[in-house]
């Protein structure tokens, strides 16, 4: 096995970790889904889950991948994105029965919403002396519903010779850019029901940021959407230290939440975290799996 060069081979113990966060290029990630898995076998996760962008439509490839690697768990999963006052949350969804049709709607929705926000940008950018085709192979991999401003910068760095996707977020798409738009988000409520319907345990993702001083507010507002229905808390994740990490497990038994975690994979094209091991050093604990699991609405 050859892990990558941000892992420490020593500190890497077969089938002891877990990563319950990653996209695949059925949204914003460049991997398929079939490769996720395969990454997963390279590394020895025990589990690994494939949580999109308010979209399920990998998870049939991820599960015919799956029988060629049977030491590690494949697990149903969505990430949706929901709003709290002026903030955006994401509730991942896991063990999640992806036909069910409560969450087929709410998915359908949020498309229909992805769909207007792109028109939108769409008008601003051409107004703006950045006109694109939406058939342009740069979207080859992706669903029209499922296109997201990733997508697009890619398209504008590939014609209009930004050196990078982070440079076109930073001058056009990012937020107050000329060509921002702000997205429709549905009430954490409802994302909660949402995969509580399909059979899944609905986990707040990286409730906190390196930098912020924000305890009070992840514990208020942890208890909050414990009563709504949610079930678990991202206490490891690719952007946490040790401080960040301690917080979040703090505030998991305060507000009797399950801790999960995961990388945030988004693919090797990107020079963001890494499956399984984040930035080097995420370690997600296999025994986590357990009392996750236990958390799952009886149907």
């Amino acid at each position: 096995m050859s892990l990558p060069e941000r892992i420490d081979p020593d500190s890497w113990q077969d089938y002891r970790y877990i990563d319950l966060h990653c996209h695949s290029n059925h949204s914003d990630g460049s991997d398929s889904p079939k490769e996720l898995l395969r990454l997963a076998d390279e590394l020895r996760l025990r589990a690994i889950a494939l949580t999109d962008h308010d979209t399920v439509s990998g998870l049939p490839e991820f599960f015919a991948a799956a029988s060629a690697y049977p030491e590690t768990e494949a697990i149903a999963g969505v990430e949706l994105s929901v709003g709290y006052s002026a903030r955006e949350l994401h509730i991942v969804g896991l063990f999640i029965d992806p036909e069910e049709q409560s969450l087929q709607t709410f998915l359908f929705q949020q498309r229909q919403n992805r769909i207007r926000r792109n028109e939108e940008i769409w008008r601003k950018l051409k107004s703006l002396g950045y006109p694109f085709a939406w058939d342009d192979p740069v979207f080859a991999h992706v669903s029209f519903d499922n296109i997201g401003r990733p997508h697009i910068a890619d398209v504008l760095q590939k014609h209009y010779g930004f050196s990078s996707r982070q440079e076109v977020f930073d001058k056009l798409l990012g937020h107050g850019r000329p060509a921002f738009v702000q997205r429709r988000l549905p009430e954490s409520a409802a994302a909660i029901a949402a995969i509580r319907q399909s059979g899944g345990v609905a986990v707040w993702a990286h409730p906190t940021y390196r930098g912020r001083n924000e305890r009070s507010f992840v514990k208020r507002l942890a208890k909050k959407l414990r009563a709504i229905g949610l079930e678990g808390i991202e206490a490891y994740y690719a952007m946490f230290g040790k401080a960040e990490t301690d917080l979040v497990l703090e505030i998991a038994e305060l507000a009797d939440l399950a801790p999960s975690g995961g990388s945030d994979y988004h693919g090797k094209s990107d020079a963001g975290p890494m499956l399984g091991c984040g930035c080097g050093g995420l370690r997600v604990p296999a025994e986590l799996l357990a009392e996750l699991k236990r958390r799952r609405p009886k149907r």
